[in-house]
């Protein structure tokens, strides 16, 4: 069986790292599912996600071309994308223009009345 990037396959845990997870694919072939590929959240040890015999979903992410083979498991998860506008911001380009106006202005000031206190500048007296 070839393996192709972009496909999901059935695999076994056959041994856990510190840094990763071996997998064997279907064929008798292994791949390594990089710590960072378990889940979408931070692992921070992998056993609290895997054990050895278990038997995971795998999307080939790359194959190299000495014969390793890259897998995710947090990708072979269907999840459903949500529509394109909810990552938009509602905020027109005016509105956040005049925020960041706003803002900039604000720390200005407040950074020429640090300065100008600490040099003694404009009607501060020297003593």
């Amino acid at each position: 069986m070839s393996i192709e990037v972009g496909s999901k396959l059935q695999g076994k845990v056959t041994g856990i790292t510190n840094f990763g997870a071996f997998v064997e694919l279907p064929g008798g072939s292994t791949g390594l599912v990089h710590i960072s590929e378990v889940a979408d959240n931070y692992v921070k040890d992998i056993n609290e996600h895997l054990k050895v015999g278990d038997s995971v979903e795998v999307k080939v992410i790359n194959v190299e071309k000495d014969g390793k083979i890259g897998l995710s498991i947090k990708k072979a998860k269907d999840r459903p994308r949500p529509p394109r506008n909810e990552y938009r911001n509602k905020e027109s380009f005016e509105q956040k223009m005049n925020k960041f106006l706003k803002d900039s202005e604000d720390r200005l000031s407040s950074l020429k009345r640090n300065t100008e206190s600490k040099r003694g500048g404009r009607g501060a007296r020297r003593g």
